[in-house]
């Protein structure tokens, strides 16, 4: 994000401000749950946009929250997966200072890295906390009856498939939430034939993200693509902004960017409620 959204995201449009737990701390203040953005979702253009949505969502259902700001570096997913122990252990061991220091309890994420890293690795460390996707919270709001898509735009006639990010879902099992969130739409939902358990990569993960790809016959985000494409998708919905990344550019490799959109679980929720 722009620096002046790292600690503190504004959304122009509907002016929302999410404060700092510096800010809800010196007022006295513990929110509900700490959301956490992530270096994708702070820094990448594509990847703000869905925090934006994702703050939309925390403040159409009232749901008390905060984030860190400046306050918050990488995990230290990336390095840990490249190898560098050390350097994620230090990473790590920085990021559970602060959240104890606020006594952070529930944390939601966009990033199923990062979902992936506070949730399974950061206990061993010493950070114990609640960690839930944004996806998970979507499903659970619909459950409440919190969020309905009704009054916003129609997905109807759209043939939508859904893409397993690998941390999501092979990594912890999460399958059903992102479905869940999909089939509240006037739409048609089909799956890739590589889809949960047996889910293909998009070729980010495990540090690649930050790398060219080895030699091959293929790249992987390629392949993803002409899967959809062969199922004849409109709307490629992902959860994950180095999915989102990795997709988006197979779609225009392919030159398809008219006929298939990817977008991201909360800005389908956004578009579908008229948030």
């Amino acid at each position: 994000m722009e620096d002046q959204n790292k600690s503190e995201i504004v959304n122009p449009k509907s002016e929302i401000k999410v404060p700092t737990m510096a800010q809800m701390a010196a007022e006295g203040k513990q929110p509900d749950i700490l959301f956490w953005v992530g270096c994708a979702g702070s820094f990448d253009e594509r990847a703000q946009k869905i925090t934006r949505d994702i703050c939309k969502i925390l403040h159409h259902v009232g749901i008390s929250y905060a984030v860190l700001g400046t306050e918050e570096s990488c995990t230290g997913d990336p390095a840990k997966r490249a190898g560098n122990e050390f350097l994620f252990q230090m990473q790590a061991m920085t990021n559970i200072e602060v959240l104890n220091g606020y006594n952070i309890k529930k944390i939601v994420t966009g990033c199923p890295h990062c979902f992936n890293t506070i949730k399974n690795e950061y206990p061993n460390l010493g950070g114990n906390y609640e960690v839930i996707h944004h996806s998970q919270l979507i499903q659970q709001l619909i459950d409440e009856g919190k969020l309905k898509a009704e009054g916003g735009e129609s997905f109807k006639g759209k043939r939508i498939t859904y893409h397993d990010p690998c941390y999501l879902g092979r990594g912890n099992g999460v399958y059903e939430a992102p479905r869940k969130a999909l089939e509240i739409l006037d739409t048609e939902l089909v799956e890739m034939k590589r889809c949960r358990s047996n889910g293909l990569c998009c070729g980010a993960g495990g540090a690649q993200m930050f790398k060219e790809p080895e030699p091959g016959n293929k790249d992987i985000n390629m392949e993803r693509i002409d899967e959809v494409v062969a199922i004849n998708a409109h709307v490629v919905a992902a959860a994950c902004p180095f999915c989102m990344t990795m997709l988006s550019d197979g779609v225009k490799h392919r030159d398809k960017e008219q006929e298939i959109k990817v977008l991201d679980i909360a800005e389908i929720t956004v578009r579908a409620n008229a948030l």
